[in-house]
């Protein structure tokens, strides 16, 4: 079952960054962005783009779910933003988002999939940030262990780690 995080904190830096962002633009990254959203986005802070560090990420509504994986021994807990969630924050407009690594693998994913739920970009596993080595900064996962229907190979072959693309086209 997925858990909505609560806390007044998280809540109000979601607020504050969606209103920012209803404005047509997002607050600059402070740190090293690890995300880069590009495309039919209508909501940047960066060359025509959206670029997010791990604040910002954070700053947008998140969810927690423990799941097992194929890729990991055992279930874990991760923490992250859902998709659908993130193409709303930065306006985003088109059918396919293209997902991509930081190694240039990368993947599809219709929106027409996307639902509110799954997929998740992640960015915490077990409570922590993920390394490189650990698939991180950022994997897009679904909560396999909630719904059969997440358990296909289609969303296995979408589950892409080391994330840190995004394009949104038409």
């Amino acid at each position: 079952m997925l858990k909505r995080s609560t806390a007044l904190g998280l809540v109000m830096a979601a607020v504050g960054l969606l209103g920012t962002a209803s404005a047509g633009q997002l607050p600059a990254p402070s740190a090293e962005p690890i995300l880069t959203i590009t495309g039919n986005v209508a909501v940047t802070n960066a060359n025509g783009g959206a670029a997010f560090d791990l604040d910002l990420l954070k700053g947008l509504p998140a969810t927690t779910f423990t799941t097992t994986t194929i890729w990991t021994d055992a279930p874990h807990s991760f923490t992250g933003v859902p998709l659908a969630t993130l193409l709303d924050a930065v306006g985003a407009r088109g059918e396919v988002v293209h997902a991509t690594a930081i190694n240039d693998y990368s993947i599809e994913i219709p929106v027409a999939a996307i639902t509110a739920d799954a997929p998740v970009v992640t960015y915490l596993m077990d409570g922590k940030p993920m390394s490189v080595r650990d698939k991180g900064p950022l994997w897009i996962l679904y909560p396999f262990d909630d719904k059969p229907e997440y358990r296909t190979e289609v969303n296995y072959s979408r589950s892409i780690w080391q994330l840190d693309r995004l394009e949104i086209e038409d």
